[in-house]
């Protein structure tokens, strides 16, 4: 059976947590505790991705689409804002635009998950792919 959510919400900081308590409720059919917890982190930080860099000049959204089938998750965080120009730099440990943060948030999406895609266009936006398969 295929389960599948879709959300659209405003870029602001409070809706990081909505995001991650309504990953860790629709991932919780299907996952253990240790691995809701990785989702949870892994979404918090592509959200937080949006919101700290995607709309510079204004609001904008974020749109979250998930969905588990036979034990695999694959959510989808979507940003319509400015787009990375350098997505191998923006994946490099350690880098930042942001003087005050570690620039460890793809770090982290790529450890707690088995495949993260991610693209992203000048003035289109970004699209983070994140898998997650059950342990068995």
């Amino acid at each position: 059976m295929r389960n599948e959510l879709h959300m659209r919400f405003s870029c602001v900081p409070s809706n990081v947590a909505v995001a991650r308590i309504a990953m860790a409720t629709f991932a919780g059919s299907e996952f253990g505790l240790p691995e809701v917890e990785e989702v949870k982190i892994a979404v918090s930080e592509a959200v937080s991705n949006a919101v700290l860099h995607a709309y510079p000049d204004g609001e904008g959204e974020v749109e979250i689409r998930a969905s588990l089938e036979d034990g695999v998750l694959f959510v989808e965080v979507v940003d319509f804002g400015v787009g990375i120009p350098d997505l191998a730099r923006a994946q490099e440990p350690g880098f930042t635009t942001i003087d005050e943060h570690m620039g460890l948030g793809f770090s982290f999406i790529e450890s707690f998950m088995e495949e993260v895609h991610l693209e992203s266009a000048a003035g289109r936006g970004t699209r983070v792919l994140m898998v997650k398969r059950r342990c068995p």
